[in-house]
């Protein structure tokens, strides 16, 4: 009886190795790891029947036993904090979804931490605490702020790192990616003007808030340059009851606003109240623009017109700069502005007309 030839197909646990790979091709087990991690290192022909071999047996990378050799966890870690139920917006759930679903796209899944607060000490020590226990390759920061601890803190351990959000102190090392609030609320902003409104009122959040701030100067260009005056503006914290408050306040003006921009949806969800406390309608008296595209805003009467910030691309664009830090590229640390998207609804249009009798 002859010797046993080595099999050519699959193992019969159904789990295709490199080897066999390589044997179906009749080339190195090298060669199959090249068409697969430096396709430019095989000739043209070569890299093709490797392809068309892994595409016929199915094979799929073990990324554990890459994870071991090349020293990585394939873990990106997120701090994670509860809804308020006081906030319209449920952007960092979508944010998280965004994120994860990017992650395991790009062969790494998401490692969540707990911290009490928003940022701080606290959430230094969860992060800390974390690389103790588990290997993680990088983090995800959200919300930054100026003098942000948790970059100082995760420079100083060498742990890569991106943040949602750029940088506040004009950090041009950050990898950071962000959406153009500015842009936002200018558009918001323009949209009213362009429906005949002259008093247009802000409703944004209190001078601490960098993104607030931001938001603010783009109602402020937007009234500047179309000659509009400025006074009527509130900042207040984020929270339905203050942007209603805040909103009597604005229609019981001198001279009160016929439209408003606020920096949140749930600041605008308060103004819709105060409107309906007042027996005023929303579109056709007064137009409100509210920002971040919640859930509730396409279900209120009528419909709050608000800007939609696009979470997706957000996360796919923090974990590709994840993944260049981790791999030591690019030189230039990834920027990333994003344009928010205006979705225009029933509360900031005039409506139809009832005709004269």
């Amino acid at each position: 009886m002859g010797a046993q030839q080595p099999s050519r197909g699959p193992a019969p646990h159904g789990h295709v190795t490199l080897t066999q790979v390589a044997e179906r091709a009749g080339v190195s087990a090298q060669s199959v790891s090249n068409a697969l991690n430096n396709p430019d290192r095989l000739a043209p022909a070569t890299l093709e029947r490797i392809l068309a071999t892994v595409a016929e047996l199915g094979y799929e990378p073990n990324l554990s036993a890459r994870a071991l050799r090349n020293r990585s966890s394939r873990l990106i870690a997120f701090k994670v904090r509860p809804s308020r139920p006081d906030k319209a917006s449920l952007l960092m759930d979508e944010f998280l979804y965004a994120l994860n679903a990017s992650a395991v796209a790009a062969g790494y899944h998401l490692i969540l931490c707990h911290a009490e607060g928003d940022g701080g000490a606290d959430e230094i020590k969860a992060y800390r605490d974390l690389l103790k226990k588990t290997s993680v390759d990088a983090f995800v920061l959200a919300e930054t702020h100026r003098n942000d601890d948790r970059v100082a803190a995760l420079r100083s351990w060498g742990v890569p790192f991106a943040t949602f959000g750029r940088s506040w102190d004009g950090d041009d090392t950050l990898a950071w990616v962000d959406v153009d609030g500015r842009a936002g609320t200018r558009a918001a902003t323009e949209h009213v003007a362009a429906q005949g409104h002259r008093r247009i009122g802000h409703l944004g959040w209190p001078p601490e808030s960098e993104i607030g701030q931001e938001r603010r100067e783009g109602w402020l260009e937007a009234c500047r340059a179309r000659g509009l005056e400025t006074d009527l503006q509130a900042a207040v914290p984020d929270t339905l009851e203050h942007g209603r408050q805040a909103a009597h306040r604005m229609l019981d003006a001198p001279r009160p606003a016929t439209a408003v921009v606020c920096a949140s949806d749930t600041l605008a969800l308060g103004v819709l109240r105060a409107l309906h406390e007042r027996g005023m309608r929303p579109g056709a008296e007064v137009a409100v623009t509210g920002f971040d595209d919640s859930p509730t805003a396409a279900l209120v009467s009528p419909g709050l017109t608000t800007l939609r910030q696009p979470i997706d691309v957000v996360g796919r664009q923090l974990i590709q700069a994840v993944e260049n830090l981790i791999a030591g590229e690019p030189r230039e640390p990834q920027h990333v502005l994003l344009q928010p998207e205006l979705i225009v609804r029933g509360s900031s249009l005039p409506g139809p007309r009832t005709p004269a009798p």
